[in-house]
């Protein structure tokens, strides 16, 4: 629906492609686009916290103070010929001037999700080439030290996120996950695959679906617990890895980051906990409980293209409905 969609497309359309989203159209003054400000438009809020890590980082608080002095930020330099008293957003990102923000951006995967450093070549180039842009103004070591503790931050978050994960997960696997996705309307794709059902990772019916079909990150329509699961992966998981990585140790603790997670690993606890108490006192009274009609209803998701393809075509998927790749983008 537009409401729910309008903040997604406003960034993941046209705009990414085209060069007025960074140097203002009625302007397009280069000065402009070398300004940390022009990317908050688009990389901030819950899922990609980007602009608030920078913000209230040492050097986002570096820039907010000396930004109006041009002896300290003189943005009418080109990046490669500039000389400033703390990184910008541009001056890491989009180094010495080039438009290829992937080349300096991440070593992690899906927004810091996955810890990526495994080893593999490929991560080792993109943390060395890490380090020498921080040893612009840092020694290698201090970059490499960050790094580290980056990584370990993640890690401790990947725990915390398992562990909330498999009480979400147990809880669906003995039936006692309330509504279960059998109950509910499908997800846009026509299937009733559980929502944390993440491709090959879950085989087997027990979790809907087949081998290597994925479930949809439910925000709405689902049990509290999945979105509890959701929010902390989605969210907080992602405090603590863009706070880490912009140096904002506020944003990856106690604004929602590693307390955030916490907190959630507690309520999914809580919520097991109340689902099969309450599953062991219907057993014992002989109430068989049966889901509301608002869960199947799906609330707005008739709107959908899961509940058209049920009705209209039985037994198939999306996918089943795509003649060739790419066919979903214009249809």
């Amino acid at each position: 629906p537009p409401g729910d969609t309008a903040g997604c497309t406003f960034c993941h359309t046209s705009p990414e492609e085209r060069c007025s989203t960074c140097h203002q159209r009625h302007q397009f003054n280069p000065a402009v686009a070398r300004k940390s400000e022009q990317c908050k438009t688009c990389h901030w809020g819950k899922d990609h916290r980007d602009w608030e890590a920078y913000d209230i980082s040492i050097h986002g608080t570096v820039y907010q103070v000396n930004k109006w002095d041009p002896t300290q930020f003189d943005m009418s330099k080109k990046l490669a010929d500039a000389d400033y008293v703390g990184p910008t957003c541009q001056y890491c990102h989009m180094r010495g001037g080039h438009h290829n923000v992937q080349r300096l951006s991440t070593v992690y995967t899906s927004m810091g999700m996955s810890n990526a450093d495994r080893g593999a070549p490929l991560w080792k180039e993109k943390r060395d080439t890490w380090v020498s842009v921080c040893d612009d103004c840092h020694s290698p070591r201090f970059a490499r030290g960050n790094l580290q503790a980056m990584d370990e931050a993640c890690k401790d978050a990947g725990l915390k996120y398992t562990e909330t994960f498999k009480v979400a997960e147990n809880l669906m696997l003995d039936g006692m996950g309330e509504p279960m996705p059998k109950d509910l309307a499908p997800d846009w794709s026509g299937q009733h695959i559980w929502s944390l059902k993440i491709g090959a990772y879950h085989e087997g019916s027990k979790y809907g679906g087949k081998k290597g079909e994925s479930g949809e990150l439910r925000m709405s329509n689902c049990s509290d617990i999945e979105r509890v699961c959701f929010e902390s992966v989605g969210y907080w998981m992602t405090y603590i890895f863009k706070g880490m990585a912009h140096g904002s140790w506020n944003d990856a603790t106690y604004c929602d980051g590693s307390f955030g997670m916490d907190r959630w690993l507690v309520k999914a606890k809580a919520a097991s906990e109340q689902a099969r108490r309450f599953t062991a006192l219907e057993k014992k009274a002989g109430i068989n409980w049966v889901p509301s009609e608002f869960w199947r209803k799906g609330d707005y998701l008739d709107q959908l293209s899961g509940m058209k393809i049920v009705k209209e075509f039985p037994g198939k998927t999306i996918f089943d409905l795509c003649p060739e790749p790419g066919w979903l983008d214009t249809h």
